[in-house]
């Protein structure tokens, strides 16, 4: 993998860009009592991983707690975390969705999203870094078999595959100019990524493209050091800082036929890895929520200090303090229930379409009413979920005075880095679209890819009619229908 590790204005040097980098110092000089160093994490691999939660969290809880640890340090010195995640990829978490059937421990989706709720309150970045991989893995149940046998077998030895989908500018909404062509020789992808998040951790990398001479688009996946693979650690977000998401380049890259995975909207697939692709985020923001919660009563119960204007209490015992701690206790726990919710709906689905035969020989089979009801679901959380996260990173900061804005701290980053997951869909988009099925029994829809947007005049005029709601030549927007669904967001 040829990689460029240049940072981004405004921050620290980024680190060599490679799965073998150092693990990270944890830093504890400034850190709450729950970033204290945790006990080294013992390393067993992911044969025979159990499917419950209780069993999964003891195997995992040891990783999660080191992650923790040097959670802090990470941030302020902006270390991308190979180690841990290698660590957690050697210690079976990619693996938790393969099937039993094939050899995985066949976790149920409700039991995934708590571990990933547990392992996004320890390192937010390290959480919504496997949403690509999970993502995969969750699509390939609809997959033929002949790329199943393919790929079943490389998530169980612990190999791992991030993202490739959004272009930064150039393609029209709904179309990609990452292009696949078929040659004498093989598949060939040609084409650059921006939002490759994971992408630097991985194995693999799961790119959207067109297919040349085709409508519609596909999936290829590509090794992140074949010949022809750029991987830059180029993100300069404020947020989620430590996520890999930079830009990937592909030259003329040769793509095998059993790494081609077709997409067609509507079916069981894409609408369950859709709605998939965003409890992921949703699970990344529980987590922060209870990053907040903990953050402020650990440094609530440790402040001796007050102020001359308060009741002359330590902040542990007084009234107003306690009130402002349960209140964001009480939104992190009301964004876990729903989370929770959300996927146990989304587990609803895949039961049903499991009884329809999608994951049979015939996957194209039609999508059951609780598949549609997950991509429902899913819209209704990311409407709640990101505000309750964003205010309990936001509350956190009545709890404290001025010291707790140091930047040695780190207090700060949970809500950055919830304002940067909230951000991948536009809540007022998300709200419109239930409105809409409320009113009018309209189910989401989504676009093919994100791009840039074509005003109804424009439209209208490159077909010769006048578009209504256009008053005296102005344009209007394209309708949030058309760039709303849940494939929205980088």
């Amino acid at each position: 993998m040829s990689t460029s590790t240049e940072a981004a204005a405004g921050t620290a040097p980024a680190a060599a860009a490679t799965r073998e980098a150092p693990t990270s110092a944890a830093s504890t000089s400034a850190t709450p009592t729950s970033e204290a160093p945790a006990p080294e994490a013992p390393v067993t691999g992911p044969a025979s991983l159990p499917g419950d939660y209780a069993s999964l969290r003891a195997h995992f809880q040891p990783h999660f707690d080191r992650i923790a640890a040097g959670a802090l340090a990470r941030e302020l010195e902006r270390d991308l975390p190979f180690a841990e995640v290698r660590a957690l990829d050697e210690a079976g978490f990619g693996t938790l969705r393969v099937p039993t059937e094939h050899g995985g421990p066949g976790a149920s989706i409700e039991t995934f999203t708590r571990l990933l709720i547990d392992l996004a309150e320890a390192d937010s970045n390290i959480a919504h870094l496997y949403r690509s991989h999970a993502g995969f893995v969750e699509a390939l149940r609809f997959q033929p078999e002949h790329i199943q046998r393919a790929w079943y077998p490389r998530v169980l030895a612990g190999q791992t595959v991030g993202n490739a989908s959004t272009e930064k500018a150039g393609n029209r909404l709904g179309t990609l100019n990452t292009v696949l062509t078929r040659t004498a020789s093989g598949w060939q992808l040609t084409g650059e990524k921006f939002y490759s998040t994971a992408t630097i951790f991985c194995d693999w990398t799961r790119v959207s493209a067109s297919v040349a001479g085709e409508d519609g688009r596909c999936f290829a996946a590509v090794a992140t050091d074949a010949p022809g693979v750029h991987v830059a650690d180029d993100w300069d977000g404020f947020g989620q800082k430590l996520t890999g998401t930079g830009t990937t380049t592909f030259d003329q890259v040769a793509v095998d036929d059993d790494a081609v995975f077709e997409r067609v909207v509507g079916t069981v697939e894409a609408i369950h890895e859709a709605a998939f692709f965003q409890l992921v985020l949703l699970a990344v923001l529980a987590g922060i929520a209870r990053a907040a919660r903990r953050d402020a009563a650990a440094t609530i119960a440790g402040r001796t200090r007050t102020f001359n204007t308060g009741l002359g209490l330590p902040f542990r015992e007084d009234p107003l303090i306690q009130e402002a701690t349960g209140r964001i206790a009480a939104k992190a726990y009301s964004a876990e229930a729903t989370v929770l919710h959300t996927a146990r709906v989304l587990d609803d689905g895949i039961a049903a379409a499991i009884a329809a035969g999608a994951d049979g020989p015939d996957h194209a089979v039609p999508a059951p009413e609780a598949v549609h009801a997950s991509e429902v679901a899913v819209e209704h959380a990311q409407i709640t979920v990101p505000e309750l996260a964003l205010g309990a990173a936001q509350d956190l900061f009545l709890t404290v005075g001025a010291s707790a804005t140091s930047t040695s701290k780190g207090l700060d980053r949970h809500w950055r880095n919830a304002q940067t997951v909230a951000t991948h869909n536009p809540i007022a988009f998300r709200a419109r679209a239930i409105g809409d099925y409320w009113i009018n029994g309209t189910l989401p829809e989504g676009l093919n890819a994100i791009g840039d947007a074509v005003s109804k005049t424009d439209a209208a005029s490159a077909h010769g009619t006048t578009p209504a709601g256009a008053v005296h030549g102005q344009p209007t927007t394209a309708s949030a229908a058309e760039t709303s669904g849940p494939g929205a967001g980088a």
